[in-house]
């Protein structure tokens, strides 16, 4: 799938998310998904994706698992150099900070997603070398 092919399925996630307050169906349906939206590396402009979650506590955790391609996916690559974000879940709306987790947190992390999501073993099988970044996002105080 070209890179123009999935902006434009991962548009029409959106608009299927933001117009029925966090549902979404097909290959989404009953899967925990976030909007994720970082500043643009190099255009400085808000980009927008979805993503799969697990609840840890008051803080949400998001995989860039990029589908285990061999390279990270743009989301993280901008959320590494601006870790501000912005965090769309259910029917809420919120500023966070991004953060890598690493060590025995991003263990404990990745753990529970593969409990929570099997699948994701397979991603990092694919990936290879590319350890998939486990990233934890921490609601903005106020």
């Amino acid at each position: 799938m070209s890179m123009s092919e999935r902006l434009r399925l991962n548009q029409l996630v959106i608009d299927e998310f933001r117009s029925a307050a966090g549902v979404v169906g097909g290959d989404w349906a009953g899967v925990p998904l976030l909007l994720l939206t970082t500043t643009g590396l190099r255009s400085g402009e808000p980009r927008t994706a979805p993503t799969t979650y697990l609840a840890d506590g008051e803080r949400l955790v998001v995989f860039a698992a990029n589908g285990g391609r061999p390279a990270h996916p743009a989301w993280y690559r901008n959320l590494l150099a601006d870790p501000a974000v912005r965090v769309e879940v259910g029917e809420q709306s919120y500023e966070a900070t991004a953060a890598t987790a690493d060590g025995a947190e991003r263990t404990r992390l990745w753990q529970l997603q593969l409990a929570a999501a099997p699948y994701f073993a397979g991603f990092q099988e694919r990936a290879g070398d590319r350890l998939i970044p486990v990233v934890v996002l921490t609601r903005a105080a106020g």
